[in-house]
């Protein structure tokens, strides 16, 4: 999993790209094309639309390289966004075409952006918090279990999964719609 890159090297990157090296878009897509696609995917539920929205995301980035900027946050963070925007276009654009009520394509849009924000979350967050939700959670180990597994002890473990668990309450914090 590729970490956060260093705003020294995200503004390397730009750089390169508003300079037209291919070589940093290819660096770029092979650091951050599984986090792209895995959102997209996330939100699609469809691999061909994942395909597809995260070659829109790059070719957008060799196009656009100066909309990136880092006062704003990281390259993954924005990179990341962009997956995100794209694909809830894709799904509206998809599902509005279909036969589904407006509100309909808005839950389906709510629920999946939702979902996108908390595995973002938990790809993006420290590796300890991680692993102890993973314990906890997914291989249903108490806080003491958890605790000896990754050799800490009982409140450290109570204090990683607090906080990973308040981190990850925060993907339901996203936008609301508007009742009408």
């Amino acid at each position: 999993m590729a970490q956060d890159a260093p705003p020294r090297w995200d503004r390397k990157m730009q750089q390169r790209l508003a300079h037209g090296e291919a070589a940093a878009l290819g660096e770029l897509y092979d650091r951050f094309a599984s986090l792209v696609h895995g959102l997209a995917h996330r939100v699609l539920d469809d691999e061909r639309g994942a395909d597809r929205v995260t070659r829109d995301v790059f070719g957008y980035v060799w196009e656009h390289p100066e909309a990136y900027d880092p006062h704003e946050g990281s390259l993954r963070a924005w990179l990341a966004g962009l997956a995100h925007r794209h694909a809830v276009g894709r799904l509206r654009r998809e599902e509005s075409d279909g036969e589904s009520t407006p509100e309909e394509v808005e839950e389906k849009v709510r629920a999946a952006s939702a979902a996108a924000r908390a595995d973002y979350i938990v790809t993006s967050m420290p590796a300890p918090l991680r692993a102890a939700l993973d314990l906890a959670y997914f291989r249903r180990l108490d806080y003491r279990q958890t605790a000896a597994r990754l050799g800490v002890t009982e409140e450290e473990a109570r204090r990683r999964l607090r906080l990973g668990l308040q981190l990850l309450s925060t993907a339901h914090d996203g936008p609301r719609a508007v009742s009408r």
